[in-house]
């Protein structure tokens, strides 16, 4: 069966000769094989396919950017299976998301739609965070010290993990968050110290995953851990937690910057220390010289966090808090880094006397936490924070440290290993110019091939750029693009997204509409799940979802979503990894707005651009509320838009021109005339 299994899908003489047999493979699948099972031929999929096996066989860094609709999953699947069967190692595919681990490798996922058609009996296996698998410590601390009957989803979940191989939350995928929380894996608990290492259901899953023959389906920050993480694991004798692959393909790729830094850097949470301080400070009979080093931290930790969120600068857009880096906060960081490292000292001292001050378990969990925290705050200290980007969390009360060379890291950890790695997603390049993403990882030297959606933009999109509209910064710009939203939801009756940039951006349009009287259901973001809001926005037809939140990963196709309101232009916030970027291009000596905010902007354009049309059969509008024709990022802004797109100047045009969707198979309903829409019920009306 492996034997079978591994073998190349075609015949080929030799090394040399796998390329062209690879692409003649390629061709005849998109030629003749898929249209036999009811497939059509698209042009953009199959120069897309030829375009990845190029690029694979040559081990390069490609970038494929493929739009919506064109297959780019079955593009890059066929050159992934042949080419670890080729190499007898397995590809990686990286996922921004489980959802999208599920919908490729998941039943009747994509991948298993391919293996059945082609007859290829791909060996695919998921590996998921490990938050996604129970810990069996957590399990057996409560069935042994429930004396009671807990709540009923806590009594399920144990009665499952009994039963359970690999304990994988997708087995049970109706447990709440709060009850899953409870039995989870998770960082602060040692596996490497643990009484059930080796035996656990986390072990048991790698070992699943790790015997793939074709392909491995992990998420963007599995892989990144694996990565940075690879050769200290294998020197300390430890297994890394992916195999030996052969090639890397990032779906999505465009995602994955965030996860390579966060898994590369180190994190201080207020909260962890606190509750350690608080648990150490209350033990009876405790050596003096912990107790005193308990107190000490304590003082230390509240100075520097006090000191980091009064330097912090916000903005309402990111979570990621920019800090300003004084001698001050300096100061502070290397007493809670000197108080760290002696915290550390007396927790082993505390072990090696063999003092039963603490469970086991809890000692190791305690020094995880210090020794994470210690890592950052040296980081930190190091070089007066110039090697590195610092961050405070505004939700969780924590300060984060990553290395601020990425691309360098990415360089000396993937990118030299000589191996293929392919970026593929519907968002690299704005234009089709890919400067910008490349610079952002480092890369000098790559392939790239971008194909336009295989959508018909120019019958199924117009585009409103509105004329006499004032920039967002000028005092009268809010009333007026309020208005004319009020005009193009009425012309639109309702159906719309609309697009902010910040919740409070959706705060200040509820409060500008409440005295206008609209027939439409108005869904805002901050009102419920954001899942449950685009499930009703999809079945209530009239409706009007509103919110920072949706810019990419809905999918609403049909008539419920014809009019996309992009409320601003998606200038990105103040972030510290931005604020990185921006640095970094001014010592180059570039222009930073150019070279990063202008780029920037147009990813997210295009990204929120691309909920608008989701299938053939879909039509609609697409409005900007801010000025886009004779401003300094207007090929940015238009570079964005659905390539062919009409675009129309005044809501005149966009009254007649949408007619014209309405005598085909369009969703666009028919125009109200503009002077009903100029007549809206406004305030005191």
């Amino acid at each position: 069966m492996c034997a079978q299994r591994s073998q190349v899908p075609f015949a080929y003489r030799s090394k040399q000769d796998f390329p062209v047999k690879l692409t003649e493979w390629v061709g005849q699948v998109f030629f003749d094989v898929l249209p036999e099972h009811g497939y059509e031929i698209r042009e953009e999929q199959i120069y897309t396919a030829f375009q990845l096996a190029e690029a694979v066989c040559r081990e390069k860094a490609h970038f494929a950017e493929a739009g919506l609709g064109t297959g780019k999953t079955f593009a890059y699947l066929l050159t992934a299976v042949a080419y670890a069967r080729f190499k007898g190692k397995p590809a990686i595919i990286a996922c921004a998301s489980t959802a999208l681990q599920e919908q490729l490798a998941g039943p009747n996922g994509d991948i298993e739609k391919l293996s059945r058609l082609l007859g290829l009996d791909i060996d695919v296996r998921m590996a998921k965070d490990p938050r996604q698998y129970i810990c069996d410590v957590k399990i057996n601390r409560f069935n042994s010290s429930y004396d009671k009957q807990p709540d009923p989803a806590l009594t399920s979940v144990l009665h499952w993990a009994g039963k359970t191989d690999r304990g994988e939350r997708s087995e049970i995928p109706g447990v709440p968050d709060r009850v899953w929380s409870q039995v989870a894996w998770d960082e602060a608990m040692p596996c490497e110290t643990c009484s059930e290492r080796g035996f656990c259901k986390q072990v048991k899953a790698r070992d699943y995953y790790r015997s793939a023959a074709d392909l491995i389906v992990c998420d963007h920050s599995i892989f990144f851990y694996d990565l940075w993480m690879r050769y200290e694991r294998i020197a300390d004798g430890k297994l890394p937690l992916l195999p030996g692959y052969s090639a890397v393909i990032f779906d999505e790729g465009h995602k994955v910057l965030l996860p390579a830094a966060l898994r590369a850097g180190s994190q201080v949470v207020r909260e962890d220390i606190d509750s350690m301080l608080s648990s150490i400070e209350q033990v009876q009979g405790a050596r003096t010289s912990l107790i005193s080093i308990a107190f000490a931290m304590d003082k230390a930790s509240s100075q520097f966090f006090n000191l980091l969120y009064n330097s912090a600068i916000g903005d309402e857009r990111t979570d990621r808090l920019t800090v300003r880096i004084s001698d001050e906060l300096l100061e502070a960081s290397d007493k809670l880094r000197r108080a760290l490292n002696t915290l550390l000292f007396e927790l082993q001292n505390e072990q090696e006397l063999h003092l039963q001050s603490f469970s086991h378990t809890r000692m190791e969990a305690y020094e995880a936490i210090v020794e994470r925290a210690a890592v950052a705050m040296d980081r930190f200290c190091r070089n007066k924070g110039k090697d590195v980007i610092v961050w405070a969390g505004r939700v969780d009360q924590s300060f984060w440290v990553v290395p601020r060379n990425i691309s360098g890291l990415l360089n000396k950890h993937l990118f030299a290993r000589g191996l293929p790695v392919v970026f593929s997603s519907a968002t690299l390049s704005t234009g089709g110019d890919f400067s910008y993403f490349a610079r952002t990882l480092g890369l000098k030297e790559f392939s790239s091939s971008t194909v336009d959606s295989s959508f018909d933009y120019e019958k199924q999109v117009l585009v409103y750029l509105p004329r006499r509209i004032p920039n967002s910064r000028q005092n009268n710009w809010f009333e007026k693009a309020l208005r004319r939203l009020i005009s193009l939801l009425t012309l639109a009756k309702g159906r719309a997204l609309v697009l902010t940039n910040a919740p409070s951006d959706v705060e200040k349009i509820r409060r500008g509409l409440k005295d206008y009287r609209l027939p439409f259901e108005f869904l805002w973001e901050d009102s419920a799940d954001r899942g449950y809001l685009v499930r009703r926005f999809r079945n209530e037809i009239s409706s009007v979802l509103i919110g920072s939140g949706f810019w990419e990963g809905i999918d609403v196709p049909g008539e419920a979503l014809t009019l996309l309101v992009i409320w601003q232009l998606p200038f990105p916030p103040q972030d510290p990894l931005i604020e990185a970027r921006r640095r970094d291009a001014q010592e180059q000596g570039l222009d930073p707005v150019t070279v990063v905010d202008y780029p920037e902007m147009g990813l997210r354009l295009k990204q929120g651009c691309g909920r608008l049309i989701r299938t053939r059969e879909d039509r609609g509008a697409i409005a900007i509320l801010e000025p886009v024709p004779g401003m300094p990022w207007e090929q940015t802004a238009l570079g964005a838009l659905p390539a062919g797109a009409k675009v129309v100047r005044s809501l005149e045009a966009l009254s007649t021109l949408s007619h014209r969707f309405t005598t085909e198979p369009a969703h666009l309903p028919s125009p109200m005339p503009v002077a009903m829409v100029k007549s809206i019920p406004g305030p005191g009306v």
